[in-house]
């Protein structure tokens, strides 16, 4: 075991606290960079976590996978908090930053682009904002190839017996998962009978956790945009506060939504 390593060097403290570089004399603009930019270092742990989930679910081994969610979830609790902190910001706060900013915004994430991805919220034309960047592209239109973790999850279930429809077992990767009954009934059957399919009944409440955490994710930035901007565009071109309202409406998984009323 090396012997020089110490705390400061083995979490390389002087490259990470050196990567704020404010661009205005404004005060909040080191909140705003080291809120953003923590956020981007738990996106990169939920994205190690969920590809890890997704292998062990392939492997139909879940109890490492079950660990591994729940940390996702836990570390989208942080993600939730942190809007709590920039919310400190006010919209004079905000107009001394804003004009710094270009064309830049959280909209490009290339992070949280795949996370969504990941999860099966899936956008080929998405791709398009990162062409600028070659490796970050191509890792995206590599994660719309694979299944999603729902979408392994789905087969999972297949596997085990369930009857899930074969086109959705073929579907076009690239595209949204469409809401699909026989995958409803499947879920409407672990549910109805979790002693007999525990495991699948706890894979279903931590995939419900993390379509919950993500949704009080959204909520949480619509409603900070909404406090500090109200209904101006946003920076890099989005819409702002409506376009945030209508992904709210996007889900990931929507029969363990829709199951709950069929119960």
């Amino acid at each position: 075991m090396p012997s020089d390593i110490t705390y400061a060097s083995y979490l390389d403290l002087d490259r990470l606290l050196a990567a704020q570089h404010p661009l205005s004399d404004a005060h909040d603009e080191m909140l705003f960079v080291i809120v953003h930019q923590a956020s981007e270092l738990w996106l990169k742990l939920c994205l190690h976590e969920l590809e890890a989930a997704r292998a062990q679910i392939v492997a139909d081994d879940l109890r490492p996978a079950f660990k591994m969610l729940s940390r996702v979830a836990r570390a989208q609790g942080q993600l939730i908090a942190s809007w709590d902190v920039l919310s400190t910001m006010t919209p004079h706060d905000y107009s001394l930053v804003r004009p710094h900013l270009g064309q830049s915004s959280g909209f490009q994430s290339a992070q949280y682009r795949l996370m969504e991805f990941v999860l099966g919220g899936r956008n080929p034309d998405m791709v398009t904002m990162h062409e600028a960047t070659p490796d970050v592209a191509e890792g995206l239109r590599k994660e719309l190839a694979r299944p999603s973790l729902y979408d392994e999850a789905a087969r999972l279930l297949s596997r085990r017996g369930f009857d899930i429809a074969q086109h959705a077992m073929e579907r076009d990767l690239s595209a949204p998962w469409q809401h699909e009954p026989t995958l409803e009934a499947a879920w409407a059957k672990i549910y109805r009978t979790p002693d007999q399919h525990w495991d699948l009944y706890e894979l279903a409440e931590k995939l419900v956790d993390l379509e919950y955490h993500f949704q009080r994710w959204r909520f949480g930035h619509l409603k900070t945009v909404e406090r500090i901007i109200g209904f101006k565009r946003g920076t890099g071109g989005s819409a702002g506060v409506p376009y945030l309202a209508k992904v709210l409406e996007q889900v990931f998984f929507p029969e363990l939504l829709s199951v709950r009323t069929a119960l």
